[in-house]
Order: structure tokens, then C-alpha cells, then sequence
């Protein structure tokens, strides 16, 4: 059977390294890449891996990039510390595995998000396709401060079954996910458009109006309408603070 290395980055995640890890306990390797965390992210993944390693956080890409080259064997899979493996999936992988001359560089997974337990499942939160196995040496990180992905050169195909993915679990972190999240997009965007009073007054309520209506967000109650409010939220902030770097100087 094909080998693989689980490889993981997080920075300051010890409410949910040690659910990951325990997760993927079946993989070869885990090669975990800590940020330098300050609280006990760093000493809890000890526990589960003798390859943690420490490397300044310069970006997710580049975090993603330094995991690959510390991972030993040739297919990779890859978890967020938000994310668990289920054993489905495990045993999915693991069947995939034992062909020695697949042909598929990579294979997408689909990702069940919960939003403070809810499981959403409209506005293109399911199935959300990752690309989280791949053969190394067909793998490359897309160069983007934030959602950043994997891309590999050949045929990838799909995997039935999930990726749990514990994306909120209070308020207040969202919060600062999406005030981070709309930091890094704005350093991204600023260069390529120029953001107008359209974009800041009308366009986050379109982007509401798209989410909760068009992509049926409405559906999953509750946790659909705030799903979609901080949709909304974000694409104001996104906007706002393209506008603030392309003014400062004004």
C-alpha cells in the first residue's frame, strides 16, 4: 500500500490540535508545522507526532509550502486544526491506497462545516471540495494570502466521503477569523480594482440577499441567516478596507 504523511499547520490551536491528531493517528507521518504558538498548542502536539516542528508564520501558503518539503513519503494528506477524519474516510483513503499505480495525482474530498454545531448545508458551504490528497511531487500551494489551496499537475478525481470541519465554535473567534480573513483579502484586492460607494453600500447587502436567497441559506434556519449575515459582514469589511489602503495617502 501506498504510504502517506498527514501534514498540518496551526498557530495557537490547542482547543483543537489534539481532536485532529487523534483523527489521522492511522497515517504513516504526521509532520505537524506550529507557528510558534503561545499557549499550549506546540507541547500538546508532542503528544501525538515525533516530527513537530516550529517555523515563523509568514503566510499560509508559505506554511503550506514548508510542511511539503518536511513530509517524507510521496502522498499527502492534509488537515486544518479545525478539521477531523472520519473513519469513513479513513478507510476510504486507506482502500484508495492500496493500488500502487493509481493514476490520479490528487483527489478532492468533500467538507462538512458545522457553524456553532450546525451543519450547513447550502450557500456552497456543502460539499465544498478540497483538495486535501495529493502526490507531493504534482503539488504546488497557490500563491494567495488567504484561502489558499493546493493545485497538482494530472487527473484528480473525488472521494465520497467527509471532512468534518468545526469552522465556529463561539462568536467572538469568528469575529476575529473574519476581521483577519478580511485584512489579508484586502491586501490581496487592493491592487487589482478600485472600490467605490456601490461596493461599499450596495453590494454587501446583494451578497446577503445571494447567500440567503439564491444559494439557499435560508434553508438551514438559523444558522443560515447568521452564516449569511457574516457573509455580509464580511464583504463590508472587505470593501472598507480595500478603500482605507487605496485613501490613506489622500
Amino acid at each position: 500500500m501506498n504510504k502517506v504523511s498527514a501534514v498540518i499547520i496551526c498557530k495557537n490551536e490547542e482547543k483543537n490540535i489534539a481532536g485532529c491528531l487523534q483523527s489521522i493517528s492511522w497515517c504513516d507521518e504526521i509532520v505537524i508545522i506550529d507557528g510558534y504558538s503561545t499557549d499550549n498548542t506546540f507541547n500538546i502536539a508532542k503528544l501525538y507526532s515525533d516530527k513537530v516542528l516550529q517555523n515563523e508564520w509568514k503566510s499560509f501558503a508559505d506554511q503550506r509550502e514548508f510542511a511539503l518539503t518536511k513530509a517524507k513519503y510521496e502522498w499527502i494528506f492534509s488537515l486544518d486544526a479545525d478539521e477531523r477524519c472520519t473513519k469513513e474516510l479513513e478507510n476510504e483513503i486507506k482502500s484508495l491506497l492500496q493500488n500502487e499505480s493509481l493514476t490520479q495525482s490528487g483527489f478532492e474530498i468533500p467538507r462538512k462545516s458545522f457553524f456553532l454545531n450546525r451543519w450547513i448545508r447550502h450557500g456552497g458551504w456543502y460539499p465544498n471540495f478540497q483538495l486535501r490528497l495529493f502526490k507531493k511531487t504534482a503539488a504546488r500551494v497557490s500563491e494567495r494570502l488567504v484561502h489558499e489551496s493546493y493545485v497538482v499537475n494530472g487527473h484528480t478525481a473525488r472521494i465520497k466521503n467527509d471532512i468534518l470541519h468545526y469552522t465556529v465554535t463561539s462568536i467572538s473567534e469568528y469575529v476575529n477569523k473574519i476581521n483577519l480573513y478580511s485584512t489579508l483579502s484586502a491586501r490581496e484586492k487592493s491592487l487589482k480594482r478600485k472600490v467605490n460607494f456601490i461596493d461599499i453600500h450596495f453590494y454587501p447587502i446583494f451578497a446577503f440577499f445571494h447567500q440567503y436567497i439564491l444559494k439557499g441559506n435560508l434553508l438551514d434556519g438559523m444558522g443560515g441567516l447568521m452564516v449569511s449575515k457574516f457573509h455580509m459582514i464580511t464583504k463590508l469589511l472587505n470593501n472598507i478596507k480595500i478603500w482605507e489602503l487605496q485613501n490613506k495617502n489622500k
